[in-house]
């Protein structure tokens, strides 16, 4: 079945909803607006069930189809947090929020699953139960982690979970995925070198560790090109470098270097850990200086299982007639949490030719939403057929 006619009428009532999001964006855990608001329409859509406060501000409703003899709960999931990007769109329904904005999507996320909660409330044309998840903090505090440590999954006995992302420079509407790794594990590192400062004019009575520095960013390059596998996927970058000193003819007594390491598989993570930890060390030690490395693992690589990648397809290809294959993606997805506590998967649905995500003009493209909403829907009924 293609796009379904009623999210073809709903389309200017999600949008409107969409662009409310948009206007009033909320960051990490701090969606009280966006999750009362959705809260209050899962409500008013009639849905069996209302929990807030999952996972901090997150909100669970719980939808039964006209029959649940098979047993089966089926969980979808929407993000709801903005970035603290300023906005450049110019777009009438930009944000009210000075240094915040929806710059990857989350308000057309919630608004296509809220559109797809109402659809499937009014016609519970699915023999089982749908369990609608709208998640605070994906942008970095692991909103998704904290709703399954409330112990969500057990709670509302999810059995199978999905998600969906809208994806900028694929035409709109169309869908792609892929099985096993797909979004890479996404870890942060913060050196700190340790030398001895004084004057420029000096530097035989120091211990540069601006030179230090530079060397350990030109080492740590490496890692990708001599140490890692050439088949594996990795990336290393070094992203900041802050001396204490902002003179022309001071040598800095300490120098802080930062950067992001991403990774698809456990290997390559272990492998970047031990050598970013051990290049510090041993270049800071060839020039007398010392180095200091604090080593923080986020959010783990997002894996799909086989068997639900098919359902999504399956789900995809009824509403667009296609499905193509994704790219693996390095950029970090905290869906990868339920991921491991349930068999699902998360697909990619085009959002034109738009801004890429996290850019200050970037924006949800609208048309996208019957696409988004019917895949839902298709996905629901399908995974669990009326009796």
């Amino acid at each position: 079945m293609p796009i379904r006619n009623r999210f073809s009428e709903m389309l200017p009532e999600i949008t409107e909803w969409r662009r409310d999001f948009h206007a009033h964006p909320e960051l990490l855990f701090y969606c009280h607006r966006t999750a009362g608001i959705v809260a209050d329409k899962l409500r008013e859509f009639g849905c069996d069930e209302v929990v807030e406060g999952i996972g901090r501000t997150g909100v669970v409703g719980v939808i039964r189809g006209k029959s649940t003899g098979s047993g089966r709960v089926v969980g979808l999931r929407a993000d709801m947090d903005a970035l603290p990007i300023h906005e450049a769109t110019g777009a009438a329904h930009a944000s009210k929020e000075a240094g915040k904005m929806h710059a990857c999507g989350h308000d057309g996320h919630t608004a296509m699953l809220l559109g797809a909660a109402r659809y499937l409330a009014e016609t519970r044309n699915f023999d089982g139960t749908v369990v609608v998840i709208f998640q605070p903090a994906e942008e970095g505090g692991g909103g998704g982690d904290e709703m399954c440590r409330d112990g969500m999954m057990e709670r509302f006995g999810i059995q199978e979970v999905y998600g969906m992302h809208n994806w900028p420079g694929t035409p709109p509407g169309e869908f792609a995925i892929r099985p096993g790794a797909f979004f890479a594990a996404t870890d942060q590192f913060e050196i700190a070198v340790e030398g001895k400062g004084g004057h420029a004019a000096k530097p035989h009575q120091c211990i540069d560790t601006t030179v230090v520095a530079a060397q350990l960013v030109v080492a740590m390059q490496t890692i990708v090109s001599r140490n890692a596998d050439p088949t594996q996927e990795i990336v290393v970058s070094v992203t900041s470098f802050v001396t204490e000193s902002q003179a022309f003819n001071v040598i800095p007594q300490h120098v802080t270097l930062r950067g992001t390491v991403r990774t698809l598989s456990p290997e390559m993570r272990e492998l970047a850990e031990t050598r970013i930890k051990a290049l510090a060390e041993h270049t800071a030690a060839a020039f007398g200086a010392q180095a200091r490395v604090d080593y923080r693992r986020g959010y783990p690589v997002m894996v799909n299982t086989e068997t639900e990648t098919e359902h999504a397809v399956a789900a995809a290809r009824a509403v667009s007639g296609q499905c193509a294959t994704a790219p693996l993606v390095m950029g970090g997805e905290d869906f990868a949490y339920m991921l491991q506590e349930r068999p699902g998967a998360y697909i990619l649905v085009g959002n034109g030719d738009t801004a890429d995500v996290h850019h200050p003009a970037y924006d949800f493209n609208d048309s996208v939403i019957p696409a988004g909403c019917s895949f839902w829907v298709e996905l629901a009924e399908q995974r669990m057929p009326a009796a």
